[in-house]
C-alpha cells in the first residue's frame, strides 16, 4: 500500500482503516460465532457431551473418533434458523447523531450433512459439510454507529473427510482435516464533514468483500472407561483466512477526503482472521435404562483471533495490519441429559455456560459480546430402524450489555446500552440408517 504524505490525510484514512476493522469485529463477536448448533439432535443438549455422543455421524463435527460408534452407512441431513434480538438503544451521553439502528440480526440460516461408512470392525470413514461458524449483522444506515458498520457478514462452510480407527473395544482414534471456505463483507458509513470541512454534506460509503480457503486438522479419541461410563476427548486446530479486496468508496466529496484515498494509493486491503483452535473434553453416563446423563468441559483460543484489522499510524505515515481487538480466550461448561421416553421417543435438555471473549470495558459497538447461558431442549423420534427425524431448540442469552465507546480523536462518545440480547436457534432433520 502507498505511504500518506500528509498529516491531514493520515487522519482520515486513519478513521477508515479502523471503521473496516470494527466493522469486521462486529460480525465476528455478535454473542460469539463458534456455535455448537448446525440442527443436529446434539443441538438440544447445549453442547453437553458433544465429544463423545456418538448417535448418528454429525458427531464428527465435535470428535472424528466418534463414527466408530456407528454401523453400515448413516446419513444426517439438518438445518437451522438463528433468530436473533440485538437492539441498541442510545442515551443522553452519546454525542452521535442518528437512530438505535433497529434489530443487528433478524435471521441467518444454515444446513448441514454428515455421513458415515464402516470398512470392517475396525476402520470406519465419514463426511461432513457444515457451518458452525459466521453470523451477520445489519443496522440501519442513518444509525447512529454507521461509521462502524452498516452492515457485515462472516460465514465460514466446513468440509470434513474424517479417518476412525478402532484399536480395541475401549478405545477409539479419530482423524480428519477440515477445509473452510470463508466469505467476508462489510459495509460502512464515511463522513464526509471530518476535519472542519462538508458543510452539513451527506455520508459517503464503503464496502469490502472478499472470499478464501483454509485449512486445519480435527482429531479425537473416544474411550469406554466400563459399562455406564464414556469420555470423548477432542482437539481442533486453528484455521488461517486472509481477505484482500480493493476497498470500493463512493460519494466521498469531502476535498481532503479524496486527496488523502488518492495519495493513499490503496490497492488492495488485507484483513487477516485465524478461526480458533478448541479443546473439548466430554462425558456420558448411563443412569438406566432410560437415563444418560452428559456433560463438557470446552476451550476456544479467541485470543489469537484479537490481533486483526488495519491501522494507520499518524507519526510514521505507515499501514499496518494487525489491530488488538481485546479478545481472551473462551471457556465453556455444559451438563444435560438424555431421557428414552418410550422405543420410539428420546428427550434431550441441556444448560451451558460460555464466558466472555472482550472485558465489559472493551466492550464497543463493533463488538456486542458478552457472556452466554445456552438453555437447550430437542427430541428424536425413530419412525423406524432405518429413519430417525430429530427437533430442538436452544436460546442462547447474553442479557445488557452496556456501551460506552469514544473516537480517539475527536473524543465524541457513542453511549447506550444492548438490552436483553438473545439469539433463539431452532434445528431440525433426519437420520438415515442402511
Amino acid at each position: 500500500m502507498g505511504t500518506i504524505t500528509s498529516s491531514t490525510g493520515l487522519r482520515v484514512l486513519s478513521s477508515l482503516s479502523l471503521a473496516i476493522a470494527a466493522a469486521w469485529s462486529a460480525t465476528a463477536n455478535a454473542g460469539g460465532i463458534m456455535l455448537y448448533e448446525v440442527g443436529q439432535e446434539g443441538a438440544g443438549l447445549s453442547n453437553a457431551g458433544a465429544a463423545v455422543l456418538a448417535t448418528d455421524p454429525s458427531v464428527l463435527m465435535s470428535n472424528p473418533a466418534g463414527i466408530s460408534e456407528l454401523e453400515g452407512t448413516q446419513i444426517n441431513a439438518s438445518g437451522q434458523l438463528v433468530i436473533g434480538h440485538i437492539k441498541f438503544s442510545g442515551d443522553s451521553n452519546s454525542d452521535f447523531t442518528g437512530n438505535n439502528g433497529g434489530n443487528a440480526l433478524d435471521y441467518l440460516p444454515g444446513a448441514s450433512f454428515f455421513i458415515s461408512h464402516q470398512i470392517n470392525d475396525k476402520s470406519s470413514i465419514g463426511f461432513g459439510m457444515y457451518g458452525n461458524f459466521g453470523l451477520a449483522v445489519k443496522y440501519d444506515d442513518d444509525w447512529a454507529g454507521r461509521y462502524f458498520t452498516q452492515n457485515a457478514a462472516v460465514i465460514g462452510l466446513s468440509l470434513e473427510p474424517v479417518y476412525s480407527y478402532k484399536v480395541d473395544e475401549k478405545l477409539s482414534l479419530g482423524i480428519g482435516p477440515r477445509i473452510m471456505y470463508g466469505f467476508y463483507r462489510t459495509e460502512a458509513a464515511v463522513d464526509n464533514n471530518v476535519l472542519g470541512l462538508g458543510g452539513g454534506r451527506s455520508d459517503g460509503q464503503l464496502e469490502y468483500e472478499d472470499t478464501d480457503i483454509g485449512i486445519g486438522i480435527n482429531m479425537g479419541a473416544l474411550y469406554h472407561l466400563n459399562e455406564r461410563i464414556d469420555v470423548g476427548l477432542a482437539y481442533t486446530s486453528k484455521v488461517d483466512l486472509e481477505f484482500e479486496d480493493r476497498p470500493s468508496f463512493e460519494n466521498i466529496n469531502n476535498p481532503l477526503l479524496n486527496t488523502a484515498l488518492q495519495t493513499a494509493n490503496i490497492n488492495s486491503l488485507e484483513l487477516a482472521m485465524q478461526v480458533p483452535q478448541t479443546l473439548l473434553l466430554s462425558s456420558s453416563y448411563i443412569l438406566d435404562q432410560q437415563w444418560k446423563l452428559l456433560a463438557s468441559l470446552g476451550w476456544q483460543d479467541w485470543s489469537q483471533f484479537g490481533d486483526i484489522g488495519v491501522e494507520v499510524e499518524a507519526d510514521s505515515g505507515t499501514v499496518s495490519t494487525g489491530v488488538d481487538r481485546k479478545y481472551k480466550d473462551t471457556w465453556h461448561a455444559s451438563v444435560g441429559a438424555q431421557y428414552q421416553a418410550s422405543r420410539q421417543l428420546r428427550w434431550s435438555m441441556g444448560m451451558g455456560y460460555d464466558s466472555s471473549m472482550v472485558e465489559d470495558a472493551d466492550r464497543t459497538a463493533d463488538n456486542p459480546a458478552a457472556e452466554a447461558w445456552r438453555f437447550s431442549g430437542g427430541l428424536n423420534y425413530a419412525v423406524d430402524d432405518s429413519l430417525d427425524l430429530h427437533m430442538a431448540y436452544t436460546l442462547v442469552w447474553l442479557g445488557d450489555m452496556d456501551l460506552s465507546q469514544s473516537k480517539s480523536r475527536s473524543g465524541d462518545t457513542l453511549s447506550g446500552s444492548y438490552d436483553s440480547s438473545a439469539l433463539h436457534i431452532l434445528g431440525g432433520g433426519a437420520v438415515w440408517r442402511f
